[in-house]
């Protein structure tokens, strides 16, 4: 049985977030307030953890970023106000995972964290499929129906960022640290040319992107109808 922890100061949406997840037969452990928050994250080491931004004694950005100080590796939802892209991008920033905007839809978080938890069991894979696309990690190979597509590098290691955080929003600072480095001279612009170029490699219309998608004010996004290869 897996573990989630709720952390949330609004009373009747703890209780319901906590029915729902014990309806599909998770152990549900919550808290109330950061502080309490970050002692059950750290003592119960949780599968994954759903986390408010506004909270008492300590906020969620602060609660995700001493997580992640102690190396702990679940994922994180952050539960944010809508339209709120600066708290989005913050929270990526320090290490979140996701992110839904209240109002939100209990299935579509339900779903989220489900396929969180599918990925964590499982690990990393080593092959991606898309479209009629097919990354092979180890290999640092790119193939389009079967014939091989040149890339750079960086395009290379852009794409394989894009597809280990499948459907996760990802920063401009996230990419750039993941790609570039974090001593890297490389800037925002840089980035969005290397997008530019990867999905004229990619993407049946590069002009009406099917894979990676703009999430404005905040970054980008790989998404498509098919899942990774090996985490079916």
């Amino acid at each position: 049985m897996e573990t989630v922890l709720i952390i949330e100061d609004d009373a009747t949406m703890l209780r319901g977030l906590k029915d729902n997840f014990e309806y599909k037969g998770y152990r549900v452990v919550t808290a109330a307030d950061g502080e309490a928050g970050l002692t059950a994250a750290l003592e119960v080491k949780p599968d994954l953890i759903i986390l408010d931004i506004m909270l008492p004694k300590i906020n969620g950005y602060e609660v995700c970023r001493l997580v992640r100080k102690e190396k702990l590796t679940m994922p994180i939802v952050m539960l944010t106000a809508k339209g709120e892209e600066s708290d989005i991008v913050l929270g990526l920033n320090l290490g979140a995972d996701d992110y839904v905007t209240k109002p939100f839809s209990i299935k579509e978080l339900l779903a989220r964290a489900g396929a969180m938890l599918r990925r964590a069991r499982q690990g990393e894979p080593e092959r991606y499929e898309f479209g009629d696309m097919s990354l092979d990690i180890g290999a640092r190979e790119l193939r389009r129906a079967g014939r091989a597509v040149k890339l750079s590098p960086k395009e290379f290691g852009l794409l394989e960022l894009f597809l280990r955080k499948w459907g996760r929003a990802l920063t401009r600072d996230e990419i750039l640290n993941a790609v570039w480095g974090y001593d890297s001279f490389a800037g925002r612009r840089s980035i969005d040319r290397f997008v530019t170029t990867l999905r004229g490699k990619i993407e049946p219309d590069p002009h009406n992107p099917m894979f990676i998608h703009t999430v404005r004010e905040i970054g980008y996004k790989f998404d498509a109808p098919q899942r990774p290869a090996e985490a079916e």
